[in-house]
């Protein structure tokens, strides 16, 4: 099954083109990525972490509209596909049940 797996950063690359929906682009999707991680990251690993899940196809991308703003350039949109929500949900299954099997006195506080 490799190659259909999704990692951690690829999970959190997935979570915000879906939050983003219509919106999500690689400066977007970096944006977001910076505010909620708290560390900088480069639009570089962004785009080639987008561009593997495009591969995987658990996202889909197609182009917006020319904008004057970006010197007639299109922005290459992202959404999130069948399968990508797929992945998504049984990583959170996955994390859920791991979470749910920890006792209270695991961690010693």
């Amino acid at each position: 099954m490799k190659g259909t797996q999704l990692g951690e950063f690829e999970e959190v690359v997935l979570l915000s083109i879906a939050m983003l929906y219509d919106d999500a682009y690689s400066v977007a999707v970096l944006e977001a990525l910076n505010g909620s991680l708290g560390r900088p990251l480069s639009l570089g690993v962004v785009h080639r972490t987008m561009q593997r899940l495009e591969e995987k196809k658990f996202v889909i991308s197609r182009f917006g509209e020319a904008s004057a703003e970006r010197g007639g350039r299109r922005k290459r949109l992202f959404t999130v596909t069948v399968a990508g929500e797929h992945a998504l949900r049984e990583a959170r299954r996955v994390r859920d049940a791991l979470w749910n099997g920890i006792s209270e006195t695991a961690f010693g506080h």
